[in-house]
């Protein structure tokens, strides 16, 4: 294949420079550049592999307790009528399941020790089919959950902060009070545990608690619901079908899906998942300014070379092209070494972080602190095409100005010592 000669010569030059202390030495100074774009692009495919790794497994964990969508009266009442409501929502192609609960904050008390939580009120039949907990949990610890019977599933935290276990019988304080000739005195009840539930989510093990419906409605003095829970084929298109819902279930209702609930965790994980972007990109960008370095010393080192060119007719845009072809292969090379080195420990990052463990005798996420104990990896292609076009863009902008330089090189002057 007969290439321009500008590239000929520009990749002459990027293989050459082996003979010779100065030549040598660019040849160095080249290599380091390229390793460091490729540390730098691995480095930033790792580390937001990991971050989206962990925001998967939070997102998980999150999702087993929780439902996907919401509807619930815009007044914050009852809903008398739930099943006409969980028709209406069970039109959408996208709902898959349907439920009723209560939801109140109270506060939970056994003997001295008292914490905030929220009360669900649900159907452990109809709950199986909302979340995985429930699910999990339906032939077991919920079934226990029984009309009238007074019993309480607690989150394992929950019941941890308040030293109870199952048979143990803690008091529930519901908001409001009632009204007696002695004054305003709260509404308790007296709940017998009857097992606990771990979602592997600290918030919500350490904060929910789960009663019977028809329980809840007494506690609370209901009239029904207040609300229903959904649960979705595809829980990532729920802010989609919750713009749907509105439409279905009428006026009156207010539906909203997890993602809206939990929005500040959304928000901080998209805040800090970008910073680290920007900091790592910054890397890349050094590396890839360095370039202009190796530029440098190779148009100075090959003045006489620029020189020849010139008097056998190159034009100055051709000198351009060569350096600019020799800075930008050393850019491509680094950028695809990254992306092949930041892909191969994203994917096998199960297996590495565990040798590096046994290796060093440590663990980077002890059970005993940490919920996860291994760390997660989820390589995505939205994340890897934009830092290799990043890093390629930056590795030819850097080529530019020493391209320049080369190009307006004096042939007279430049063999006038050689």
């Amino acid at each position: 294949m007969n290439w321009p000669y500008e590239l000929q010569i520009g990749w002459r030059y990027t293989r050459a420079g082996r003979a010779g202390r100065r030549n040598g030495f660019i040849s160095f100074i080249s290599g380091v550049s390229m390793l460091g774009i490729a540390l730098g692009v691995a480095a930033l495919i790792i580390v937001l592999s990991v971050m989206n790794g962990f925001q998967k497994e939070v997102r998980d964990r999150m999702l087993a307790v929780i439902a996907h969508v919401e509807v619930i009266d815009s007044q914050g009442g009852a809903l008398a009528d739930w099943r006409t409501t969980a028709a209406q929502a069970r039109r959408n192609p996208a709902v898959v399941g349907a439920a009723p609960f209560i939801a109140m904050q109270s506060l939970v008390a056994r003997g001295d020790e008292m914490r905030g939580a929220v009360i669900r009120g649900i159907v452990p039949a109809e709950e199986a089919n909302i979340t995985d907990v429930a699910k999990r949990l339906r032939d077991t610890t919920l079934a226990k959950l029984e009309p009238g019977a007074w019993r309480i599933v607690l989150g394992v935290e929950l019941a941890r902060a308040l030293r109870v276990q199952e048979g143990d019988s803690v008091t529930i304080v519901a908001p409001g009070g009632q009204v007696t000739p002695a004054g305003v005195v709260p509404r308790m009840k007296a709940f017998t545990v009857a097992g606990t539930f771990e979602s592997g989510h600290y918030e919500y093990d350490s904060s929910l608690a789960l009663i019977h419906l028809e329980d809840a409605q007494r506690l609370y003095r209901l009239e029904g619901p207040s609300g229903v829970q959904l649960r979705l084929a595809d829980p990532q298109s729920a802010r989609e079908v919750a713009s749907q819902l509105v439409a279905q279930v009428g006026t009156g209702l207010m539906v909203r899906d997890w993602t809206r609930t939990n929005r500040n965790w959304f928000d901080a994980v998209q805040i800090e998942k970008r910073m680290m972007a920007i900091i790592l990109t910054l890397i890349v960008a050094v590396a890839a300014f360095n370039l202009v370095s190796t530029l440098v010393m190779t148009v100075t080192d090959k003045r006489a070379d620029i020189a020849i060119l010139r008097t056998l007719g190159a034009s100055p845009r051709s000198v351009m092209a060569i350096f600019v072809v020799q800075g930008a292969t050393s850019g491509i090379l680094g950028t695809v070494a990254g992306v092949a080195m930041g892909l191969s420990v994203a994917f096998n990052i199960d297996v590495i972080v565990p040798a590096i463990e046994r290796a060093l005798g440590v663990s980077f996420l002890p059970g005993s602190i940490y919920l996860i104990s291994r760390m997660p990896s989820d390589p995505r292609w939205g994340d890897v095409w934009p830092i290799a076009v990043v890093s390629l863009l930056l590795a030819f902008v850097a080529t530019l100005y020493p391209s320049w330089r080369a190009s307006r090189v004096n042939p007279a002057e430049a063999l006038r010592y050689e």
